[in-house]
Order: structure tokens, then sequence, then C-alpha cells
């Protein structure tokens, strides 16, 4: 048996959004044995916009029962039957999510007739409930409603029993079968082509436009994973609905994967990535000279028309290069305002400062250490980070010049990398960016290993 559902929402996604009417329809293949329908008080104002697509109003469930006074019914009506809806997971995560907040847990198999009527019928120009029932000559009443929007799924799928000569709707209840937990709009060709390793994949609309960007250890159960899981999020919802393709670039390491993913958000700005839209470096190290003659590095946030010594993005990496500064070159922390109590100078009771915070030390002999100091944030090696490759008969590498990301790619397995020239010659330059320079060398210092240290006298003319 089936359980046909339409559901109208003050929403996307089921986190954060209510249900305002549902429709169930029990059908056991050829009839419509059952009903249940009902508008649902939301406890939430509908959007105005929704008011006038679905001309459900806010007036309108004002008295009508809140989900849990109606949960019980609707799990009798689901909980049995094979769920099935036009863009089955959008209905499905609200109806569960509803059904948990009540206590019923609902586990169903699904099927959706978006997917279905691609695989049974193709060829339509569109496979929205509207259009694909135009195309199949059915008529609609009551269109955005749950009632009308279910009867018409109804009619659909009971013409796709009809028209499935190659059993696809029993081939997709069967337990090993991946259909339901799909993308509505993506041909199954798509994922079955995802590789099980590390790499970059694209999520892309209707017109072929990437929306969203993302790296993987293994690409395969990362892609799968944006759609199985339980999430009720708002990015869920917008991948089951936007995404119509799905693309991947192979990488041998999840490191160049990393780096790849990074470049390409920075250089495509999906509209549904959002996590380093925003990375830049928000804090800096200043040097300035006191009234005293002594040279002070302070930790800020980055400033207009003043250039810092060197940038980060959290505050925290800024304090592990002051402390490492004042380790190595014997400088004060208080002069570097990493001590800001009134108290006696930690510096030097542990023997780093040598007495310049109480003017018992010359700035003049205190401000070469803190020039020596600058220097070493500014001077960086040169270095590759080498591992496997994408075969047995190639390496990876990713290239650092004067501590600058230069780019990455692939390396013969024999190839001299003390030729400068030639290394860079196997690789694909790449923009540089503060997260890159972070990953990059927090795994340098993480596998040193694996970084080859190089001499150079080139320049990146590729930036």
């Amino acid at each position: 048996m089936y359980a046909i559902v339409d559901i109208e929402t003050t929403g996307g996604y089921a986190a954060a959004h209510g249900i305002t009417e549902i429709s169930i329809h029990v059908f056991d293949g050829k009839k419509v044995t059952a009903k249940l329908e009902t508008l649902i008080n939301p406890q939430q104002t509908i959007p105005k916009y929704i008011q006038a697509m679905t001309g459900i109003t806010d007036e309108m469930v004002a008295n009508a029962p809140p989900f849990e006074e109606v949960a019980s019914d609707i799990y009798a009506f689901l909980h049995d039957k094979v769920f099935v809806a036009h863009n089955v997971n959008f209905d499905y995560s609200f109806v569960k999510s509803h059904l948990a907040g009540a206590g019923f847990i609902l586990d169903t198999k699904k099927l959706c007739t978006v997917r279905l009527s691609r695989k049974i019928i193709p060829g339509f120009p569109s496979y929205s409930l509207g259009n694909l029932c135009h195309s199949l000559g059915i008529k609609m009443q009551n269109r955005h409603r749950a009632g009308g929007d279910a009867e018409a799924t109804v009619r659909v799928f009971r013409h796709l029993l009809q028209n499935d000569k190659d059993l696809f709707i029993q081939k997709s209840l069967q337990r090993n079968s991946k259909e339901f937990i799909l993308p509505p709009n993506v041909p199954r060709e798509h994922f079955d082509q995802l590789p099980y390793t590390p790499g970059v994949y694209y999520f892309h609309d209707e017109k072929g436009k990437i929306i969203y960007v993302g790296k993987a250890r293994n690409v395969r159960y990362r892609v799968n994973s944006h759609f199985s899981n339980n999430s009720q999020s708002r990015q869920k919802q917008n991948f089951l609905r936007y995404t119509y393709s799905i693309s991947h670039q192979p990488c041998a390491t999840e490191l160049m994967a990393c780096i790849l993913e990074s470049t390409e958000i920075k250089k495509l700005w999906p509209v549904f990535n959002y996590s380093q839209k925003g990375w830049e470096d928000t804090y800096g190290i200043f040097a300035y000279e006191d009234q005293n003659g002594y040279m002070r590095l302070a930790i800020e946030k980055n400033k207009k028309n003043i250039v810092p010594v060197c940038t980060f993005h959290r505050i925290t990496e800024g304090h592990d290069m002051m402390r490492k500064m004042i380790r190595d070159f014997g400088l004060c922390p208080k002069l570097c305002f990493m001590q800001t109590d009134p108290g006696k100078c930690e510096g030097i009771k542990e023997g780093h400062c040598k007495g310049a915070c109480e003017h018992k030390e010359k700035a003049a002999k205190y401000n070469y250490r803190i020039l020596e100091a600058i220097e070493s944030l500014q001077t960086r090696p040169s270095f590759a980070i080498i591992e496997e490759g994408l075969n047995a008969e190639e390496q990876s590498c990713i290239l650092v010049l004067k501590g600058k990301f230069y780019g990455m790619g692939y390396i013969p397995s024999d190839a001299q990398i003390t030729d400068m020239e030639t290394l860079q010659g196997f690789l694909t330059p790449y923009k540089e960016n503060n997260y890159i320079s972070n990953l990059i060398n927090s795994y340098a210092a993480k596998f040193p290993a694996k970084v080859r240290l190089l001499e150079t006298t080139i320049t990146q003319s590729n930036h």
C-alpha cells in the first residue's frame, strides 16, 4: 500500500518552519481507499508570499489543530505504507520531523514521483508537478493546496505504475536501492560515476551553473551523505531542490582537495557556499616605536592604510607567533602586550627579556632583535610537499615559493625536483589566499617527512 502525501508549509526546511496543511491518499495501486486532509496551525506567521501562492492565510489556520493534535492520525496513515510524494524528501523531512516532535518515529520506504517520472517517462521539458500534469493531460484542481496536489500526484503515480515496463518502481523499493535518497532531478548515473577517492565535487543547477563546491577524502561517500542524512536543515533542502547535476575532479590527496575547493569557491563564488566566502585575515601584528624609543609589537585588527608585519585569521594564531618570537629572539612580553598586568615581567623571570621594559637594556640593542624577529616572519623558505599521485607513475606536488603558495599538480616519479624551472612546468599555478597558506603550513609542520626544502631564486611571475 502507498500513502501519497502533499503538504503546504511556512518555509523551505523543517528545522525552522511549520506545516499549514496536509493531505494523505492511501492508494492500493488502482484506487484510493482512504483519505486524511486537514489544515494545521503552524504556530508561526505564514509569510505573505506563501499566503499569496497557496491561498492559506493566518486567519484560516487560526482555529485549525496544531500538528501534535493530529499526529497520531497522521502516523496511523503512514507508518506501514510506502511514502510517495512529488519531491519526496521535502515532504518526508517535514512530516518525519514534526512526528518526532510529537513522539512518533516514522521510518518508511519512500518513492519520489519526480525521479520515477524522469526514468519511466523521459523526455519531458519539465518535471514540476504542474508541467508534468500538463504534459500527461492530467487536469489539476486546487493547485498549491495539499488536497489538489496530492490528488494530481495520485494520478501521476497511477500512470507511472501502468507504464513501468522495466519494473523501476519495484527495483527502487529494494533494500540496496538508493533512489529514495537522491535529489529528484539528478540522474543516478551521476552518483554511480563518483570515485571512492579524494577530490572536489560540484553541484549544478538546472542551467548547469555551479551552486556548491565541496571537497572530500572519499567523494562518493561525502556526496551521498549530503542527501542520506536525517538533517532538516535549509542547506539539505536547497541541495535537494536546486541540484540537477553533479560533477567532480579527482585529487591525489585530501590536502590537494582542500586547496582546490578553496580556490574554486573564491573563483566561482557559488550561491550555497558560505564558510570560506568571508575567510579573510582579520588580525595582524603591527610594529611601532614608543616615546622612549623602544619598538613595540602589538596584535590588532587590520586597519586601512596601516601595513601589518604579518596577518592571520584567528587571534590565537597571532598569540602563537608572538610567543615564539619572544622565546626565539629574547623579546619582552610586556613590550609585546602579551603580559598586561602590572606585576614583575614574566620574560625577565624566564630569561627571555633582558630588561627593556625597565629601561635596563638600551633601545638600540632591543630594537635590533625586534627587526630580526620581523624579518623571520617575512623571510619564508621554498619547499614542496611530495606525496602519492593519482597512479603509480606519478607523484603529487604542492609548491611553495618563498613562503607563498605557487601551485600544485603531478610530476613523474623520477623527476628531479631540484630543477625548479622544470618543476614549475609540471604544475598548475593557483591564486593564493590566507586559508590555503594556513592549511599548507599546518600540514607541513604536522608531516615534516613529506616536505622537501628547495633552494631557488626564481620569483613567482604567474600570480
